[in-house]
């Protein structure tokens, strides 16, 4: 059975990944706070990248009538912030994200899944490597 939620959330996630973000989660924050329903967070590698998520983001948004109520940071590429009302987008400078670790202060949310996040691969996680053993 199809989440409406969820779905919706998913052309924001296909924006995002169109330059190639890192790390994506997609936190379900609807009982937690009433500044949005869904927090976005990725990664880009560099600060040029971060910029480019950003930008690319905004433009395929556009195109699909969806324009942010406000965009910040995006000159400096360390975490850029667009709100789009309901749904809030996070692109982090891997440091920086490791810094402010956005994660750790929201982990009463449950973390969801859009159908297009079910295609991408994401690196191992050490943590759970056990061939040592």
């Amino acid at each position: 059975m199809s989440d409406p939620f969820i779905d919706d959330l998913d052309v924001y996630v296909q924006a995002v990944l169109g330059k190639k973000a890192v790390e994506l989660i997609v936190l379900d924050v609807r009982n937690l706070t009433s500044v949005a329903e869904a927090f976005i967070i990725c990664s880009g590698r560099s600060n040029r990248q971060v910029q480019a998520i950003a930008e690319h983001t905004q433009k395929e948004l556009k195109i699909k009538n969806r324009r942010p109520l406000s965009i910040e940071g995006i000159k400096e590429g360390h975490w850029v912030l667009i709100d789009y009302g309901e749904v809030i987008i996070h692109v982090f400078y891997e440091p920086v994200r490791t810094f402010y670790d956005l994660e750790g202060l929201w982990t009463g949310a449950r973390r969801v899944e859009t159908e297009c996040m079910k295609n991408i691969s994401q690196p191992p996680d050490p943590a759970e490597d056990s061939s040592d053993e």
